[in-house]
């Protein structure tokens, strides 16, 4: 990186890192939109009641058209996408921007908890948890303000790893007990659905090098924040395959198309969204393509687990 940046550079980093470090501190898991989807049954001749659970990766913020201010809701995210496709029967949409698991049990503003919303006859649950749990939005705002400071280090690492251990991958650890307890709770609710954990897509490039400025992290936490998302992915695909559930890879079906590509090319925005969406979230085409992920787990597998 050169150094005769100017420094009005450094102060739109650090803005753009406050902006983000609101938006995403904001946006979670899960949304409530009850929408009758269609009047005919899913195939193998029986109707679907299915149940979306998750936070603004869910949720959809920004993406047009809104239908919960609230949780910052999509009508265009993925699991509408998929209910259409599906032809589901009920279809109920809780994710909402900011969750937590926490939020499966208790409300969030005028959503109830999420986990309301499952009931015996439902028969497909989709959740995506887990970003808010290990602290997304104050990761990102911390590296950018870091980035800023040393755009050719890895000074983001070196503060997560100050202690010894990588508070990252603690984090992460952390948030498997927190998943677990949300899948038994859906079993108990709904002991007869097919439970499916989407992962998250691929944020940050895949080769691990990094586009400061238009992300304003340095050098070489590209590739430590990288590592942190596929470790707290491959930790919901482990506690899925102990609890009963499926996985569904967002991130394989993304790569190439994270926050640093041109706009045409980019499912995720970066700090300053270029198509209506969150910071550091998916777009229209983000959702379409975690959409198609889940659709085909659930073409390919129609056992329950």
């Amino acid at each position: 990186m050169t150094n005769d940046r100017r420094p009005a550079d450094g102060a739109r980093a650090r803005r753009r890192a406050a902006v983000l470090a609101t938006a995403v501190g904001g946006c979670a898991l899960v949304a409530v939109a009850t929408t009758p989807a269609a009047a005919h049954p899913a195939g193998h001749g029986h109707r679907l009641d299915y149940v979306a659970l998750g936070d603004s990766y869910t949720s959809g913020p920004g993406i047009p058209t809104q239908v919960d201010a609230n949780c910052a809701r999509s009508d265009q995210n993925y699991p509408s996408l998929v209910a259409r496709r599906e032809k589901a029967a009920t279809f109920t949409d809780v994710s909402c921007a900011g969750a937590t698991t926490v939020q499966m049990w208790q409300a969030q503003g005028t959503n109830r908890p999420q986990l309301d919303a499952v009931s015996r006859n439902t028969d497909l649950v989709t959740l995506q948890i887990g970003g808010n749990d290990v602290g997304f939005g104050t990761i990102i705002a911390t590296c950018a303000r870091l980035g800023v400071q040393d755009p050719t280090g890895s000074p983001c690492e070196r503060s997560y790893e100050a202690s010894g251990q990588d508070a990252l991958a603690l984090a992460v650890r952390q948030t498997a007990p927190k998943v677990t307890e949300v899948l038994r709770a859906v079993h108990a609710r709904a002991p007869h659905a097919r439970v499916v954990v989407v992962g998250y897509p691929d944020l940050l490039p895949d080769d691990g090098v990094g586009c400061f400025p238009q992300v304003p992290f340095a050098q070489g936490d590209f590739a430590y924040l990288r590592d942190t998302e596929k470790r707290l992915n491959l930790m919901l695909r482990t506690v899925a395959g102990r609890n009963r559930a499926e996985y569904v890879d967002t991130y394989g079906p993304t790569v190439g198309h994270d926050m640093c590509k041109a706009p045409a090319n980019r499912w995720i925005e970066p700090l300053q969204p270029a198509a209506p969406a969150a910071p550091a979230h998916p777009n229209a085409r983000g959702e379409e393509a975690m959409a198609g992920a889940v659709l085909h787990r659930l073409a390919g597998h129609h056992g329950h687990h």
